[in-house]
């Protein structure tokens, strides 16, 4: 190639190059358009966290303990819910619903300054007493239940004596489910000493309208021991069941008569006693229209003197 042909390549090739150069170097990157963009991009990321942390804030604590095994991420978490305006409403504490036995029918029943709560706590200790002593090898008895299955009708205190010593306190509570019970308990310096239960009705076909209770005698009596010789006065209790055609009971005990209480199915009775006495409680029994339909004397069942 000649010199004035290799000077007519170069120029040829200046040109070439000077022409297709947009080509064969790529356009500068937008930046204004990548900037615009990326803060775009920033606040929307910005504004769904925002969104999920309020969601976080919203759910309850214990959203996040269901469904346990899992990754340890609620499903409501990740469907954020709440808006940040939303204004949250206060959900009041619901008060603990009371457990424990019912009280008695009325307020002289729980006598001596004893309280509902007093008499519950020992009913409390009583259940735990026999389950203690089936425990640990004693006669084995019929599941008597929880306080909360029992209705209260009598607490009185106890006066000590021969066969046991120290004063105390006396629950009286039944119940009428499964099977009807009832549990006289006496407690002493804050522990169950003796529990006497009865389970199943007492009542036979042949009963009468009022059925004194067969162990109630622990309720108006002191020991045998101390036969004529009682401490007093001495609080005394009574109790027992009554048909539905039964309107009034009376209790006379120690030249002193007065009403019983009846109580869903009981009568309760109670008084103070400032004399040695040797014959039982004297019951009687009237129907709506006051008519006798029940006396002690006359039921040949029932133990007169003591």
């Amino acid at each position: 190639m000649s010199e004035e042909e290799e000077r007519d390549f170069e120029e040829q090739l200046r040109e070439l190059l000077s022409e297709d150069a947009y080509t064969i170097r790529p356009s500068p990157a937008p930046y204004p358009q990548i900037r615009r963009q990326g803060v775009v991009e920033r606040r929307r990321r910005v504004a769904v966290a925002g969104a999920v942390l309020v969601t976080l804030a919203a759910v309850p604590v214990g959203a996040f303990a269901v469904g346990g095994g899992g990754t340890g991420t609620a499903d409501t978490a990740t469907t954020p819910k709440a808006s940040a305006s939303a204004t949250p409403t206060a959900t009041p504490t619901p008060s603990p619903t009371p457990s424990g036995p019912a009280g008695p029918a009325t307020a002289g029943q729980l006598r001596d300054g004893i309280t509902l709560e007093q008499a519950a706590g020992g009913l409390d200790k009583c259940l735990a007493y026999d389950r203690d002593r089936v425990a640990h090898g004693g006669i084995a008895s019929t599941d008597l239940g929880k306080p909360d299955e029992y209705r209260i009708i009598l607490a009185l205190n106890s006066t000590g004596d021969s066969n046991s010593p120290g004063d105390g306190m006396f629950v009286v509570a039944v119940k009428e489910k499964p099977k009807q019970t009832r549990l006289i308990c006496n407690i002493k310096d804050g522990e169950a000493s003796g529990l006497n239960t009865s389970v199943g009705s007492d009542r036979q076909p042949d009963s009468p309208p009022v059925l004194a209770d067969i162990n109630g005698g622990k309720l108006y009596q002191q020991s045998f021991m101390d036969k004529g010789n009682w401490k007093l006065p001495f609080g005394w209790g009574f109790i027992g069941t009554v048909e539905p055609a039964v309107a009034k009971v009376t209790v006379s005990y120690g030249g002193v008569s007065s009403e019983a209480v009846l109580d869903h199915g009981w009568f309760v009775a109670s008084g103070t006693l400032t004399e040695q006495v040797t014959r039982n409680p004297h019951i009687k029994g009237y129907d709506q229209g006051g008519k006798l339909i029940y006396d002690s004397d006359e039921d040949k069942t029932y133990q007169q003197v003591q």
